[in-house]
Protein backbone atom coordinates (compact mmCIF):
# COMPACT_ATOMS: atom_id res chain seq x y z
CA UNK A 1 0.00 0.00 0.00
CA UNK A 2 0.99 3.74 -0.45
CA UNK A 3 -0.24 6.53 0.33
CA UNK A 4 -0.64 9.17 -2.47
CA UNK A 5 -0.93 13.07 -1.43
CA UNK A 6 -2.12 15.38 -4.14
CA UNK A 7 -3.73 18.64 -5.32
CA UNK A 8 -5.90 18.57 -8.62
CA UNK A 9 -6.06 21.74 -10.58
CA UNK A 10 -8.80 22.36 -12.73
CA UNK A 11 -7.32 24.07 -15.99
CA UNK A 12 -8.20 25.23 -19.84
CA UNK A 13 -6.72 23.58 -22.16
CA UNK A 14 -4.90 26.77 -23.32
CA UNK A 15 -3.75 27.48 -19.94
CA UNK A 16 -1.67 24.01 -19.39
CA UNK A 17 -0.37 24.15 -23.07
CA UNK A 18 0.77 28.00 -21.97
CA UNK A 19 1.96 26.07 -18.39
CA UNK A 20 3.39 22.95 -20.30
CA UNK A 21 5.76 25.53 -22.17
CA UNK A 22 6.89 27.65 -19.68
CA UNK A 23 10.65 28.08 -18.43
CA UNK A 24 9.71 28.04 -15.28
CA UNK A 25 10.22 24.57 -14.73
CA UNK A 26 13.84 23.73 -16.58
CA UNK A 27 15.87 24.83 -13.19
CA UNK A 28 13.80 22.38 -10.92
CA UNK A 29 13.44 19.70 -13.88
CA UNK A 30 15.28 16.37 -12.18
CA UNK A 31 14.35 14.38 -15.11
CA UNK A 32 13.20 14.89 -18.60
CA UNK A 33 9.32 14.91 -19.31
CA UNK A 34 7.44 11.55 -20.18
CA UNK A 35 3.96 11.49 -21.96
CA UNK A 36 2.05 8.46 -22.27
CA UNK A 37 -1.40 7.33 -23.08
CA UNK A 38 -3.69 6.27 -19.93
CA UNK A 39 -6.49 3.99 -20.36
CA UNK A 40 -8.31 2.86 -17.43
CA UNK A 41 -11.60 0.49 -16.80
CA UNK A 42 -13.25 1.42 -13.31
CA UNK A 43 -15.72 -1.25 -12.34
CA UNK A 44 -17.83 -1.53 -9.32
CA UNK A 45 -21.32 -3.41 -8.72
CA UNK A 46 -24.64 -2.36 -10.47
CA UNK A 47 -25.53 -1.11 -6.87
CA UNK A 48 -22.51 0.45 -6.69
CA UNK A 49 -21.04 -1.09 -3.52
CA UNK A 50 -18.22 0.43 -3.81
CA UNK A 51 -18.20 3.59 -4.13
CA UNK A 52 -20.83 3.66 -1.18
CA UNK A 53 -17.88 2.41 0.65
CA UNK A 54 -15.28 5.18 -0.18
CA UNK A 55 -13.41 3.34 -2.65
CA UNK A 56 -12.78 3.28 -6.31
CA UNK A 57 -11.41 0.20 -8.42
CA UNK A 58 -9.54 0.87 -11.75
CA UNK A 59 -7.79 -1.58 -14.17
CA UNK A 60 -4.95 0.92 -16.27
CA UNK A 61 -3.23 -0.80 -19.49
CA UNK A 62 0.26 -0.87 -19.21
CA UNK A 63 2.11 -1.98 -22.04
CA UNK A 64 0.97 -5.91 -22.21
CA UNK A 65 -0.30 -5.91 -18.72
CA UNK A 66 -2.87 -4.18 -16.68
CA UNK A 67 -2.17 -2.14 -13.25
CA UNK A 68 -5.07 -3.11 -10.89
CA UNK A 69 -5.89 -0.09 -8.70
CA UNK A 70 -8.08 0.37 -5.57
CA UNK A 71 -8.01 3.60 -3.45
CA UNK A 72 -9.88 4.93 -0.83
CA UNK A 73 -9.79 5.22 2.61
CA UNK A 74 -8.38 9.14 2.47
CA UNK A 75 -9.77 12.19 2.53
CA UNK A 76 -9.94 15.92 0.40
CA UNK A 77 -9.33 18.71 2.31
CA UNK A 78 -8.45 22.03 0.99
CA UNK A 79 -8.07 20.69 -2.69
CA UNK A 80 -5.52 18.21 -0.94
CA UNK A 81 -6.73 14.66 -1.88
CA UNK A 82 -4.97 12.06 0.15
CA UNK A 83 -5.88 8.40 0.09
CA UNK A 84 -4.64 4.58 0.36
CA UNK A 85 -3.66 2.78 -2.99
CA UNK A 86 -3.27 -0.45 -3.51
CA UNK A 87 -1.53 -2.02 -6.65
CA UNK A 88 -0.88 -5.17 -8.16
CA UNK A 89 -0.30 -5.83 -12.09
CA UNK A 90 -2.59 -8.54 -13.84
CA UNK A 91 -1.97 -10.22 -17.39
CA UNK A 92 -5.82 -9.76 -18.33
CA UNK A 93 -8.32 -6.60 -18.22
CA UNK A 94 -10.67 -8.36 -15.61
CA UNK A 95 -10.36 -7.52 -11.64
CA UNK A 96 -9.15 -9.65 -9.77
CA UNK A 97 -9.95 -9.19 -5.95
CA UNK A 98 -8.16 -11.62 -4.63
CA UNK A 99 -4.62 -10.38 -5.19
CA UNK A 100 -6.36 -7.02 -2.71
CA UNK A 101 -7.58 -9.87 0.52
CA UNK A 102 -5.18 -8.12 2.93
CA UNK A 103 -7.44 -4.74 2.39
CA UNK A 104 -9.74 -4.77 4.84
CA UNK A 105 -13.28 -3.90 2.71
CA UNK A 106 -12.15 -6.66 0.10
CA UNK A 107 -11.53 -9.41 2.77
CA UNK A 108 -14.79 -8.18 4.24
CA UNK A 109 -16.94 -8.07 0.94
CA UNK A 110 -14.64 -9.30 -1.61
CA UNK A 111 -17.13 -12.57 -2.46
CA UNK A 112 -19.76 -10.88 -2.50
CA UNK A 113 -17.96 -8.37 -4.96
CA UNK A 114 -16.73 -10.05 -7.23
CA UNK A 115 -19.24 -11.95 -9.00
CA UNK A 116 -21.21 -8.57 -9.77
CA UNK A 117 -18.49 -6.16 -10.59
CA UNK A 118 -18.88 -4.60 -14.24
CA UNK A 119 -17.46 -1.74 -16.16
CA UNK A 120 -18.94 1.32 -15.42
CA UNK A 121 -16.55 4.04 -17.53
CA UNK A 122 -13.48 4.18 -18.99
CA UNK A 123 -10.93 7.83 -18.22
CA UNK A 124 -8.82 7.95 -21.66
CA UNK A 125 -6.43 10.85 -21.49
CA UNK A 126 -2.89 11.86 -22.21
CA UNK A 127 -0.45 12.51 -19.96
CA UNK A 128 2.70 14.30 -19.86
CA UNK A 129 4.96 14.37 -16.51
CA UNK A 130 7.96 16.13 -14.89
CA UNK A 131 9.45 15.47 -11.71
CA UNK A 132 10.91 18.75 -9.98
CA UNK A 133 12.45 19.85 -6.78
CA UNK A 134 10.47 22.17 -5.23
CA UNK A 135 11.87 23.76 -2.36
CA UNK A 136 12.97 20.73 -0.56
CA UNK A 137 10.61 18.53 -1.88
CA UNK A 138 10.27 16.33 -5.12
CA UNK A 139 6.88 16.37 -6.69
CA UNK A 140 5.06 14.78 -10.13
CA UNK A 141 3.49 17.60 -12.13
CA UNK A 142 1.28 16.16 -14.23
CA UNK A 143 -0.68 17.60 -17.22
CA UNK A 144 -4.04 15.22 -18.20
CA UNK A 145 -6.27 15.61 -21.22
CA UNK A 146 -8.19 13.32 -22.90
CA UNK A 147 -12.06 12.15 -22.06
CA UNK A 148 -14.07 10.43 -19.70
CA UNK A 149 -16.43 8.20 -20.96
CA UNK A 150 -19.30 5.67 -20.54
CA UNK A 151 -21.15 3.66 -23.32
CA UNK A 152 -23.77 6.56 -23.97
CA UNK A 153 -21.93 10.09 -22.91
CA UNK A 154 -18.64 11.59 -22.92
CA UNK A 155 -17.17 14.61 -21.07
CA UNK A 156 -13.36 16.43 -21.50
CA UNK A 157 -11.11 15.78 -19.36
CA UNK A 158 -8.65 18.86 -18.32
CA UNK A 159 -6.33 19.43 -15.19
CA UNK A 160 -2.91 19.35 -13.71
CA UNK A 161 -2.01 17.27 -10.71
CA UNK A 162 0.61 18.03 -8.53
CA UNK A 163 1.61 14.83 -6.33
CA UNK A 164 4.07 14.82 -3.74
CA UNK A 165 6.88 11.99 -3.44
CA UNK A 166 9.02 13.33 -1.29
CA UNK A 167 8.39 16.36 1.49
CA UNK A 168 5.23 17.94 3.28
CA UNK A 169 1.99 18.51 1.94
CA UNK A 170 2.57 22.32 2.42
CA UNK A 171 4.79 22.13 -0.65
CA UNK A 172 2.53 21.48 -2.80
CA UNK A 173 0.32 24.78 -1.98
CA UNK A 174 3.41 26.89 -1.85
CA UNK A 175 4.44 25.56 -5.56
CA UNK A 176 0.18 25.54 -6.92
CA UNK A 177 0.78 29.64 -5.71
CA UNK A 178 3.81 30.05 -7.56
CA UNK A 179 2.15 28.25 -10.74
CA UNK A 180 -0.86 30.54 -10.55
CA UNK A 181 1.22 33.51 -10.90
CA UNK A 182 1.63 31.88 -14.11
CA UNK A 183 -1.88 30.95 -15.44
CA UNK A 184 -5.54 30.69 -13.87
CA UNK A 185 -7.13 27.50 -12.77
CA UNK A 186 -9.08 26.35 -9.97
CA UNK A 187 -8.73 23.43 -7.43
CA UNK A 188 -10.72 20.51 -8.42
CA UNK A 189 -12.96 18.89 -5.76
CA UNK A 190 -13.68 15.63 -7.33
CA UNK A 191 -11.05 12.84 -8.89
CA UNK A 192 -11.17 11.03 -11.67
CA UNK A 193 -13.36 8.27 -10.46
CA UNK A 194 -15.73 10.89 -8.95
CA UNK A 195 -16.44 12.44 -12.15
CA UNK A 196 -17.13 8.85 -14.11
CA UNK A 197 -19.75 8.27 -11.27
CA UNK A 198 -21.33 11.08 -11.81
CA UNK A 199 -21.44 10.84 -15.93
CA UNK A 200 -22.78 7.05 -15.32
CA UNK A 201 -25.40 7.92 -12.78
CA UNK A 202 -26.62 11.00 -15.09
CA UNK A 203 -25.85 13.21 -11.97
CA UNK A 204 -25.59 16.78 -12.06
CA UNK A 205 -23.84 18.79 -9.36
CA UNK A 206 -25.93 19.89 -6.58
CA UNK A 207 -25.61 21.69 -3.43
CA UNK A 208 -23.15 20.37 -0.74
CA UNK A 209 -24.52 20.79 2.99
CA UNK A 210 -21.82 20.38 6.04
CA UNK A 211 -21.43 16.81 7.05
CA UNK A 212 -21.13 15.69 10.75
CA UNK A 213 -17.20 14.87 11.00
CA UNK A 214 -16.29 11.89 13.47
CA UNK A 215 -13.40 13.18 16.09
CA UNK A 216 -11.51 11.15 18.35
CA UNK A 217 -12.12 11.50 21.90
CA UNK A 218 -7.85 11.19 22.51
CA UNK A 219 -6.59 13.25 18.99
CA UNK A 220 -5.34 16.26 19.76
CA UNK A 221 -7.31 19.60 19.70
CA UNK A 222 -4.49 20.73 16.89
CA UNK A 223 -5.65 17.71 14.93
CA UNK A 224 -9.30 17.96 15.18
CA UNK A 225 -9.31 21.75 14.64
CA UNK A 226 -7.69 20.29 11.26
CA UNK A 227 -9.89 17.72 10.25
CA UNK A 228 -12.77 20.48 10.81
CA UNK A 229 -11.21 23.35 9.22
CA UNK A 230 -10.55 20.62 6.05
CA UNK A 231 -14.30 19.72 6.47
CA UNK A 232 -15.45 23.27 5.98
CA UNK A 233 -13.25 23.81 3.33
CA UNK A 234 -14.32 20.92 1.91
CA UNK A 235 -17.96 22.05 1.45
CA UNK A 236 -17.04 25.29 0.54
CA UNK A 237 -15.09 24.27 -2.35
CA UNK A 238 -17.89 21.48 -3.10
CA UNK A 239 -20.54 24.09 -4.00
CA UNK A 240 -18.25 27.01 -5.41
CA UNK A 241 -18.19 25.17 -8.95
CA UNK A 242 -22.04 25.18 -8.80
CA UNK A 243 -22.26 29.16 -7.64
CA UNK A 244 -20.16 30.08 -10.61
CA UNK A 245 -21.87 28.14 -12.89
CA UNK A 246 -25.21 28.75 -12.66
CA UNK A 247 -28.00 31.10 -10.74
CA UNK A 248 -29.11 29.04 -8.04
CA UNK A 249 -29.30 30.60 -5.00
CA UNK A 250 -28.47 27.36 -2.97
CA UNK A 251 -24.88 27.25 -3.71
CA UNK A 252 -24.31 30.49 -2.50
CA UNK A 253 -26.29 29.61 0.63
CA UNK A 254 -24.34 26.64 1.21
CA UNK A 255 -20.92 28.48 0.78
CA UNK A 256 -22.13 30.89 3.48
CA UNK A 257 -22.62 28.37 5.83
CA UNK A 258 -19.27 26.77 5.20
CA UNK A 259 -17.82 29.96 5.47
CA UNK A 260 -19.51 31.08 8.77
CA UNK A 261 -18.46 27.63 9.96
CA UNK A 262 -14.96 27.79 9.48
CA UNK A 263 -14.53 31.25 10.89
CA UNK A 264 -16.31 30.02 13.81
CA UNK A 265 -13.32 27.45 14.04
CA UNK A 266 -10.77 30.14 13.22
CA UNK A 267 -12.14 32.28 16.04
CA UNK A 268 -11.46 29.60 18.38
CA UNK A 269 -7.95 29.17 17.21
CA UNK A 270 -7.48 32.64 17.60
CA UNK A 271 -8.46 32.20 20.91
CA UNK A 272 -5.88 30.04 21.79
CA UNK A 273 -3.46 31.07 19.77
CA UNK A 274 -2.17 34.24 18.74
CA UNK A 275 -0.80 34.21 15.28
CA UNK A 276 -0.23 37.29 12.39
CA UNK A 277 -1.47 34.54 9.84
CA UNK A 278 -4.58 33.71 11.00
CA UNK A 279 -5.20 37.36 11.66
CA UNK A 280 -4.65 38.16 7.85
CA UNK A 281 -6.65 35.11 6.83
CA UNK A 282 -9.72 35.47 9.38
CA UNK A 283 -9.96 39.41 7.52
CA UNK A 284 -10.22 37.79 4.36
CA UNK A 285 -12.86 35.18 4.94
CA UNK A 286 -14.96 37.86 6.46
CA UNK A 287 -14.26 40.11 2.89
CA UNK A 288 -15.11 36.92 1.41
CA UNK A 289 -18.62 36.31 4.28
CA UNK A 290 -19.13 40.49 3.13
CA UNK A 291 -19.28 39.21 -0.68
CA UNK A 292 -21.61 36.69 -0.73
CA UNK A 293 -23.48 38.12 1.64
CA UNK A 294 -24.34 40.59 -1.07
CA UNK A 295 -25.87 38.15 -2.96
CA UNK A 296 -27.78 35.91 -0.33
CA UNK A 297 -29.75 39.31 0.66
CA UNK A 298 -30.91 40.23 -2.69
CA UNK A 299 -31.74 36.19 -3.02
CA UNK A 300 -33.51 35.80 0.26
CA UNK A 301 -35.58 39.70 -1.19
CA UNK A 302 -36.44 38.04 -4.31
CA UNK A 303 -37.33 34.68 -2.94
CA UNK A 304 -39.30 35.16 -0.09
CA UNK A 305 -41.17 38.73 -0.61
CA UNK A 306 -40.94 39.91 -4.48
CA UNK A 307 -42.26 36.32 -6.13
CA UNK A 308 -44.40 35.29 -3.48
CA UNK A 309 -45.96 38.96 -4.39
CA UNK A 310 -46.21 38.54 -7.69
CA UNK A 311 -47.85 35.35 -7.74
CA UNK A 312 -50.39 36.99 -5.43
CA UNK A 313 -50.62 40.29 -8.06
CA UNK A 314 -49.29 38.94 -11.14
CA UNK A 315 -50.74 41.86 -13.18
CA UNK A 316 -49.32 44.89 -10.88
CA UNK A 317 -46.76 46.81 -12.67
CA UNK A 318 -45.16 48.33 -9.65
CA UNK A 319 -44.26 45.14 -8.46
CA UNK A 320 -43.07 43.57 -11.86
CA UNK A 321 -40.54 46.58 -12.07
CA UNK A 322 -39.09 45.91 -8.37
CA UNK A 323 -38.68 42.27 -9.24
CA UNK A 324 -36.62 43.61 -12.38
CA UNK A 325 -34.53 46.37 -10.31
CA UNK A 326 -33.77 43.85 -7.68
CA UNK A 327 -32.65 41.35 -10.47
CA UNK A 328 -30.62 43.73 -11.91
CA UNK A 329 -28.60 44.41 -8.28
CA UNK A 330 -28.89 40.66 -7.76
CA UNK A 331 -26.61 40.00 -10.97
CA UNK A 332 -24.37 43.08 -10.56
CA UNK A 333 -23.54 41.38 -6.96
CA UNK A 334 -23.12 37.85 -8.79
CA UNK A 335 -21.08 39.17 -11.62
CA UNK A 336 -18.69 40.82 -9.36
CA UNK A 337 -18.05 37.62 -7.85
CA UNK A 338 -17.33 35.40 -10.99
CA UNK A 339 -15.34 37.98 -12.43
CA UNK A 340 -12.44 36.09 -13.29
CA UNK A 341 -9.70 38.32 -11.53
CA UNK A 342 -11.93 38.08 -8.32
CA UNK A 343 -12.24 34.50 -8.85
CA UNK A 344 -7.94 34.20 -9.49
CA UNK A 345 -7.80 36.20 -5.63
CA UNK A 346 -10.32 33.71 -4.57
CA UNK A 347 -7.97 30.43 -5.24
CA UNK A 348 -4.69 32.06 -3.86
CA UNK A 349 -6.97 32.63 -1.42
CA UNK A 350 -7.93 29.30 -0.89
CA UNK A 351 -4.14 28.35 -1.53
CA UNK A 352 -2.81 30.17 0.84
CA UNK A 353 -5.04 29.22 3.36
CA UNK A 354 -4.31 25.44 2.54
CA UNK A 355 -0.89 26.37 2.91
CA UNK A 356 -1.22 27.56 6.50
CA UNK A 357 -4.06 24.72 7.71
CA UNK A 358 -1.48 21.60 6.55
CA UNK A 359 1.31 23.56 7.98
CA UNK A 360 2.08 23.27 11.68
CA UNK A 361 3.49 27.02 12.41
CA UNK A 362 -0.24 27.88 13.96
CA UNK A 363 0.67 24.79 16.86
CA UNK A 364 0.74 26.53 20.18
CA UNK A 365 0.93 24.96 23.68
CA UNK A 366 -2.82 24.83 24.03
CA UNK A 367 -3.74 23.14 20.99
CA UNK A 368 -1.13 20.45 21.49
CA UNK A 369 -1.65 19.97 25.09
CA UNK A 370 -5.10 18.90 25.73
CA UNK A 371 -7.43 16.61 23.73
CA UNK A 372 -10.83 17.89 21.54
CA UNK A 373 -12.43 16.15 24.34
CA UNK A 374 -10.86 18.47 27.53
CA UNK A 375 -12.11 21.45 25.26
CA UNK A 376 -14.91 20.61 23.80
CA UNK A 377 -16.42 20.67 27.47
CA UNK A 378 -14.80 23.95 28.43
CA UNK A 379 -15.69 25.40 25.27
CA UNK A 380 -19.36 24.70 25.11
CA UNK A 381 -20.01 25.56 28.68
CA UNK A 382 -18.18 29.19 28.03
CA UNK A 383 -20.50 29.48 24.92
CA UNK A 384 -23.70 28.58 26.97
CA UNK A 385 -22.56 31.41 29.47
CA UNK A 386 -22.35 34.15 26.49
CA UNK A 387 -25.54 33.23 24.93
CA UNK A 388 -27.28 33.08 28.67
CA UNK A 389 -25.84 36.58 29.23
CA UNK A 390 -26.97 37.88 25.76
CA UNK A 391 -30.47 36.15 26.19
CA UNK A 392 -31.34 37.79 29.43
CA UNK A 393 -30.13 41.23 28.38
CA UNK A 394 -32.07 40.71 25.29
CA UNK A 395 -35.00 43.54 24.18
CA UNK A 396 -36.41 41.37 22.21
CA UNK A 397 -37.96 44.48 20.26
CA UNK A 398 -34.51 45.55 19.37
CA UNK A 399 -32.88 43.94 15.82
CA UNK A 400 -29.61 45.02 16.68
CA UNK A 401 -30.02 42.90 19.97
CA UNK A 402 -31.78 40.08 18.82
CA UNK A 403 -28.83 39.83 15.71
CA UNK A 404 -25.99 39.76 18.52
CA UNK A 405 -28.21 37.17 20.04
CA UNK A 406 -28.30 35.17 16.65
CA UNK A 407 -24.57 35.33 16.49
CA UNK A 408 -24.42 33.98 20.12
CA UNK A 409 -26.48 31.17 18.89
CA UNK A 410 -24.57 30.24 16.31
CA UNK A 411 -21.58 29.56 17.65
CA UNK A 412 -23.02 27.78 20.72
CA UNK A 413 -24.54 25.59 17.34
CA UNK A 414 -21.63 25.34 15.73
CA UNK A 415 -19.66 24.34 18.55
CA UNK A 416 -22.10 21.25 19.52
CA UNK A 417 -22.16 20.37 16.47
CA UNK A 418 -18.74 20.11 15.66
CA UNK A 419 -17.59 18.25 18.90
CA UNK A 420 -21.12 16.51 18.99
CA UNK A 421 -19.24 12.72 18.97
CA UNK A 422 -17.85 14.18 21.96
CA UNK A 423 -20.72 15.17 24.65
CA UNK A 424 -23.64 13.90 26.01
CA UNK A 425 -25.90 12.37 22.97
CA UNK A 426 -29.19 13.43 24.58
CA UNK A 427 -27.87 16.59 25.87
CA UNK A 428 -26.60 17.83 22.63
CA UNK A 429 -29.65 16.34 21.13
CA UNK A 430 -31.95 18.31 23.00
CA UNK A 431 -29.52 21.71 22.32
CA UNK A 432 -29.51 21.41 18.74
CA UNK A 433 -32.92 21.34 18.18
CA UNK A 434 -33.77 24.24 20.36
CA UNK A 435 -30.82 26.46 18.86
CA UNK A 436 -31.87 25.79 15.61
CA UNK A 437 -35.45 26.41 16.08
CA UNK A 438 -33.96 29.68 17.59
CA UNK A 439 -31.84 30.39 14.90
CA UNK A 440 -34.15 30.27 12.18
CA UNK A 441 -35.89 32.47 13.56
CA UNK A 442 -33.91 34.80 14.35
CA UNK A 443 -32.26 34.91 11.09
CA UNK A 444 -35.85 35.06 9.42
CA UNK A 445 -35.90 38.23 11.69
CA UNK A 446 -32.76 39.83 10.52
CA UNK A 447 -33.27 38.99 6.71
CA UNK A 448 -36.59 40.87 6.71
CA UNK A 449 -34.52 43.92 8.26
CA UNK A 450 -32.09 43.60 5.64
CA UNK A 451 -35.09 43.13 3.22
CA UNK A 452 -36.30 46.40 4.07
CA UNK A 453 -32.82 47.97 3.43
CA UNK A 454 -32.54 46.60 0.41
CA UNK A 455 -35.82 47.66 -0.60
CA UNK A 456 -34.94 51.76 -0.15
CA UNK A 457 -32.19 51.34 -2.19
CA UNK A 458 -33.54 50.23 -4.53
CA UNK A 459 -35.84 53.22 -5.13
CA UNK A 460 -33.21 55.64 -4.20
CA UNK A 461 -32.97 57.20 -7.66
CA UNK A 462 -36.74 55.61 -8.70
CA UNK A 463 -39.79 57.37 -9.59
CA UNK A 464 -43.51 56.41 -10.67
CA UNK A 465 -46.62 56.03 -8.58
CA UNK A 466 -47.42 52.61 -9.56
CA UNK A 467 -43.35 51.50 -8.33
CA UNK A 468 -44.20 53.39 -5.07
CA UNK A 469 -47.26 51.55 -4.28
CA UNK A 470 -45.30 48.38 -4.85
CA UNK A 471 -42.68 49.48 -2.20
CA UNK A 472 -45.58 50.23 -0.23
CA UNK A 473 -47.13 46.83 -0.39
CA UNK A 474 -43.57 45.42 0.44
CA UNK A 475 -43.26 46.80 3.12
CA UNK A 476 -46.40 45.90 4.39
CA UNK A 477 -45.83 42.42 3.69
CA UNK A 478 -42.58 42.24 5.56
CA UNK A 479 -44.09 44.22 8.26
CA UNK A 480 -46.80 41.51 9.04
CA UNK A 481 -44.06 38.86 8.57
CA UNK A 482 -41.67 40.75 11.19
CA UNK A 483 -45.05 40.90 13.51
CA UNK A 484 -45.33 37.31 13.18
CA UNK A 485 -42.02 35.85 12.99
CA UNK A 486 -41.72 38.09 16.73
CA UNK A 487 -44.68 36.52 17.68
CA UNK A 488 -42.97 32.74 17.43
CA UNK A 489 -39.80 34.40 18.81
CA UNK A 490 -41.64 34.77 22.07
CA UNK A 491 -42.62 31.55 22.00
CA UNK A 492 -39.49 30.27 21.67
CA UNK A 493 -38.27 27.54 24.10
CA UNK A 494 -35.25 29.10 25.13
CA UNK A 495 -34.28 26.52 27.97
CA UNK A 496 -33.70 23.77 24.93
CA UNK A 497 -31.15 26.23 24.14
CA UNK A 498 -29.30 26.52 27.04
CA UNK A 499 -30.41 29.17 28.66
CA UNK A 500 -31.20 28.86 32.24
Amino acid sequence: MTAETELKLRITPEAMDRLRRHAFFRPLQIARPQTRRNYSIYFDTPKLDLLKSGYALRLRKQGRQWLQTLKGGGSIQGGLHQREEYEVLLNAPQPDLGKLQHVEIINKYGKKLAHKLQPLFVTDFQRTTRLIRWEDAQIEISFDRGFVLTEQHSVPLCETELELKQGEPQQLYTLAMALQEIVPFALEDISKAEQGYRLYAGKARKPVKAKPLKLHRHDSLARSMQLLMGSCLQQFQANLQGAKSTDSAEYIHQMRIALRRLRVLLRMVAELQADVALQIIREQWAALGHQLGAIREWDVLLQQTLKPMRERMPEHAGIQQLLLLANRQRDIAWHAFIDDAYQRRLQNMLLQFGSWMTGNDWYGIELTSQTASSYAEKHITQARDRFNAARHACDMQDIQQLHALRIKAKHLRYGIEFFSGLLDKYETKKLLSGLTALQDRLGMIHDNAMAMQLLEKLVVDQSGKELQEAVTLAKGWLQHELAEKSRKLRKCEFSRCGSD
